[in-house]
């Protein structure tokens, strides 16, 4: 599928309690989003229907709208040895794997015990439900 239009926004992603989770407003930087290319879900997708340059819009999406569900088949348990002997391994250290065609694959540390680390390579805010402060740059 093409992208049949584009919007530049700054967004905050705002947690149910209240925190924001992420904002482009601190580093300057707008999102693109991309209609049609389904980059979004259709949820998303239907949130931007009509928006144009200088809207304001917010709205929550359920967790299966926005980040995906958490998948238990993304949490891996794995030998110390596997990780840099120099790295420090803690609950909630980010640590990144090699992916497909070179691409880079987050995860949160979520248990170190003896030798095993459980790693979570779920989106960390998966599972969650989140409200989205959009405010449209510009149309594109």
């Amino acid at each position: 599928m093409t992208v049949t239009r584009s919007l530049l926004c700054h967004m905050n992603i705002v947690l149910e309690d209240g925190s924001t989770a992420d904002s482009t407003k601190s580093s300057g930087k707008p999102a693109q989003l991309n209609i049609g290319d389904q980059s979004l879900s259709p949820a998303f997708e239907a949130e931007l229907e009509g928006l144009k340059q200088g809207d304001k819009h917010s709205f929550t999406l359920a967790a299966a709208d926005a980040f995906g569900e958490s998948n238990p088949d993304a949490i891996h348990h794995m030998d110390r040895s596997k990780f840099p002997a120099d790295m420090t391994l803690e609950t909630g250290v980010i640590v990144s794997f090699a992916g497909p065609g070179g691409s880079e694959i987050p995860g949160i540390v979520r248990e170190v015990i003896g030798d095993s680390v459980t790693v979570d390579l779920n989106h960390p805010l998966a599972g969650r439900a989140v409200t989205f402060e959009l405010e449209v740059v510009q149309e594109l």
